[in-house]
């Protein structure tokens, strides 16, 4: 499908204009405007990642089996990460990385509870290739929260399952493609003083 990335700049605090606002109420990234949407008229606006995974894959017909079961195993992985993988694994990310304070008990919860959860993965793919059978947007949801494994404090090797599937999803055509785009945009400038401000005066407001 054709698309354009539009940056959004945390760093002076783009995320909590009003326009952005408008159609990703929890100022979060990412989001997406659909200006031929399926049902004709205004474009359609889908924030949060599994909800615009969703609705891609039901206005495409792919990633998304037609089959109760097999649609129900999809969304169950689709909204375990969604509901696991990714909060556990920000809160991993936040304590080790990002916290001004390193407070053991923080670090150590949410780096065993990201390796539990490898576990849950690990398990679920040890009798088949994709998390749900087929390649499906469960897959595409999970990857990229087990990129950043060393920051996360996990040895791969120590899954073997996971570890497969992680090389099979890196191979992916697609997924390489979808990296490639994102390069342009991985370099995080420092947060600016216009930046701050912005951001703390709009998480004052009540």
């Amino acid at each position: 499908m054709d698309y354009r990335i539009v940056p959004v700049d945390i760093s002076a605090g783009d995320q909590f204009k009003p326009e952005f606002l408008k159609f990703s109420p929890n100022n979060r990234m990412p989001a997406i405007i659909d200006s031929a949407p399926a049902e004709v008229g205004e474009p359609v606006t889908v924030f949060e990642s599994g909800a615009i995974l969703l609705y891609l894959a039901e206005k495409t017909g792919q990633f998304l089996p037609a089959d109760l079961r097999g649609r129900k195993a999809v969304l169950e992985w689709l909204f375990w990460q969604m509901g696991g993988l990714g909060p556990m694994a920000g809160q991993n990310h936040h304590f080790v990385q990002y916290a001004p304070e390193k407070l053991p008990y923080a670090i150590d919860r949410y780096v065993r509870e990201t390796n539990r959860l490898y576990g849950v993965l690990n398990r679920q793919l040890a009798e088949r290739d994709y998390i749900a059978g087929a390649y499906s947007i469960a897959d595409m949801a999970c990857y990229p929260w087990v990129v950043p494994y060393e920051r996360q404090q996990q040895n791969l090797a120590d899954f073997p399952h996971l570890q497969r599937w992680f090389a099979q999803m890196q191979a992916r055509p697609g997924v390489i493609r979808a990296y490639d785009q994102g390069k342009p945009y991985q370099t995080r400038p420092s947060v600016t003083e216009a930046g701050k401000k912005f951001s703390s005066a709009r998480l004052l407001q009540p």
